[in-house]
């Protein structure tokens, strides 16, 4: 009887040490596993910063071609505007010269026809009369000689 006693309490004992060893396991398993996840946590963190960086450089780089492209178009069309008048010949003096002071004698003009419509309405027909007129001599000034100017930084 003494040895069927022994070889229970064996029998419990290796039992219990056994389901022992398997929640230590568990226990063990559920912090390597937290560890586990802390560790992607902070990979995904650092690719998403990574990505960021990326999508910023990117953006710097479409920036840089569109004003570079934006200038090249400036300089396109000022080579091609100077071409077109290299290419008239020459003619007389006056010729030349109205021909040269045809934009700005238009923007004067158009400017002052804005002026003296102003001037010259009614104030119940003034509105839509300025409108148009300051609209037309605007888009001349700004069509004609716009383009002109020195090339704005791009914010």
């Amino acid at each position: 009887m003494e040895d069927m006693i022994g070889v229970t309490a064996s029998a419990a004992g290796g039992g219990l040490f056994g389901l022992l060893g398997t929640a230590l396991g568990r226990v063990a398993g559920f912090f390597e596993k937290r560890q586990a996840q802390a560790h992607e946590r902070a990979r995904w963190s650092h690719e998403t910063a990574l990505i960021e960086l990326q999508m910023q450089a990117d953006q710097q780089e479409t920036e840089a071609e569109l004003a570079l492209t934006d200038a090249a178009g400036r300089w396109a069309g000022l080579e091609a505007s100077m071409q077109a008048e290299a290419a008239i010949a020459a003619s007389y003096r006056w010729v030349d010269a109205v021909r040269a002071l045809t934009r700005p004698a238009l923007t004067v003009l158009l400017w002052a026809i804005a002026a003296m419509v102003y001037a010259s309405a009614s104030p119940a027909g003034r509105s839509e009369i300025v409108d148009t007129a300051t609209f037309a001599a605007t888009a001349a000034t700004l069509w004609w000689f716009g383009d002109r100017g020195p090339a704005r930084e791009r914010r």
